[in-house]
């Protein structure tokens, strides 16, 4: 992969904590594609550019995000799932291998799970 950056994907539709997120995951040195605060925005954001790890929020402005999560686990990108009304055990009932992490989130456990996320891609 040598030194190209890491595409990351961030879908939240409280959109000061996705541009929170956008900003972290930057500065952290990561590119970033998002806040997507609906599911088909993020659908065809997807589809355009494949990003490698996706910070998905459980509930977007117009559905769940679990088809899309699938589809993207499906296509080996990392998942980190950010809710603010399921607790990471109950997403991780349904998906065993993504990360999860609840809301607010500090920035360090966001880019602490980035890095998890980026050790595995």
């Amino acid at each position: 992969m040598g030194n190209q950056k890491l595409r990351i994907l961030v879908a939240e539709d409280e959109l000061i904590v996705g541009y929170d997120l956008c900003d972290t995951v930057s500065e952290a040195g990561y590119q970033v594609d998002g806040p997507f605060g609906n599911l088909s925005s993020a659908m065809l954001a997807y589809q355009k550019n494949k990003p490698d790890i996706a910070i998905l929020d459980v509930q977007l402005g117009d559905g769940i995000v679990y088809p899309l999560a699938e589809q993207m686990m499906a296509e080996d990108v990392q998942v980190i799932f950010h809710s603010g009304q399921l607790t990471p055990a109950d997403v991780a009932l349904r998906f065993p291998n993504a990360q999860s992490l609840s809301k607010p989130c500090p920035p360090a456990e966001v880019i602490n799970s980035v890095q998890v996320a980026a050790a595995n891609h």
